[in-house]
């Protein structure tokens, strides 16, 4: 098979720690060929999505590329086009994903698929499923907000936008900070937020149950919070530790699973605190060589063999 990775820069990519790396690298080692671009090299030229893209050499070593040629394609000739571009969904994001709608129109298999990335928000996605969801607020009006930390007391607030724990705060009735957080956060109440009831069972881990292909990967990467901190995100200084699903996260998982598939989510990553659903991840969901590296599940070649099992037509080189 022939694979485009939508990416971000490459030098910008950690080989130890990234999952796009991961899937390229399980790409290679299943014997196929593997090629990248950034999403500001996509275009349409009549009528069909083309973009920039580099034939890689990927290794396993930390100097893990090189560009063999850059040329530009057609990527409807791509047996599947993997949009792994991080957050924020800004407008330069949704303009990629309107740009791969057209590919996927072309006939280009495109994951996740660009009317997903477009219209499933992480955050709200969540209130698909209210049997799992702690109590949750979703208001730019401060007033709002201050009626449910009234209510609850201690409250966790973020922005819808945002990835790696990025403008997450925990707010108690008390907090002298508490107006310009919230003025901050809603752009002075301009700006909807989601606000949720805090969790304590945070200090055992912000867990990411990845889904593939509506299958449920058997290990969760619980992300912990260093002392202090109410933030697991590895990327807040959170430390991973793999661990099995619980009876609670496969029961999440499993309701889960089949939906996302039927949306055309190819990939997602849940976050799970305790008992209850936090996001839906379908970005680019991260974790797989954390897994790996700790359980010996390789969920790069789960993630690659769910793609060839896709059944593509095989392109000619």
């Amino acid at each position: 098979m022939k694979l485009l990775f939508v990416v971000d820069p490459l030098a910008s990519l950690k080989p130890y720690k990234d999952s796009s790396v991961a899937m390229m690298r399980a790409a290679v080692a299943r014997g196929h060929a593997v090629f990248a671009c950034e999403a500001r090299h996509l275009f349409i030229r009549d009528g069909f999505a083309r973009a920039a893209c580099s034939a890689l050499d990927v290794r396993a070593d930390d100097d893990w590329y090189d560009l063999a040629h850059t040329a530009t394609c057609t990527l409807k000739d791509f047996n599947a086009v993997v949009m792994r571009t991080d957050p924020p969904v800004d407008t330069d994001y949704l303009l990629a994903t309107h740009l791969l709608g057209i590919a996927e129109a072309n006939g280009a298999r495109v994951l996740n698929r660009p009317v997903c990335l477009r219209e499933f928000n992480e955050k709200l996605a969540i209130l698909n499923f209210p049997q799992f969801v702690t109590p949750t607020l979703v208001a730019a009006d401060a007033a709002e907000i201050g009626a449910f930390l009234a209510e609850h007391g201690d409250i966790i607030v973020k922005p819808l936008t945002e990835m790696g724990g990025s403008g997450i705060f925990r707010l108690l009735l008390a907090d002298p900070n508490r107006n310009a957080i919230l003025e901050t956060l809603t752009h002075r109440g301009r700006r909807a937020i989601m606000a949720q009831r805090y969790l304590p069972a945070i200090s055992e881990g912000d867990k990411r149950i990845l889904l593939i292909d509506g299958e449920v990967v058997p290990w969760a990467l619980a992300r912990i919070p260093q002392a202090g901190e109410t933030r697991g995100n590895l990327a807040a200084g959170g430390t991973a530790r793999a661990q099995p699903l619980s009876a609670r996260d496969r029961e999440i998982a499993e309701t889960i699973a089949p939906w996302a598939r039927d949306h055309g989510i190819f990939l997602s990553g849940l976050d799970v605190i305790g008992d209850c659903l936090t996001e839906i991840n379908v970005t680019s969901p991260t974790g797989f060589q954390e897994i790996t590296a700790q359980t010996g599940h390789d969920v790069a070649a789960q993630f690659i063999a769910a793609v060839e099992r896709m059944g593509s037509t095989l392109v000619r080189a």
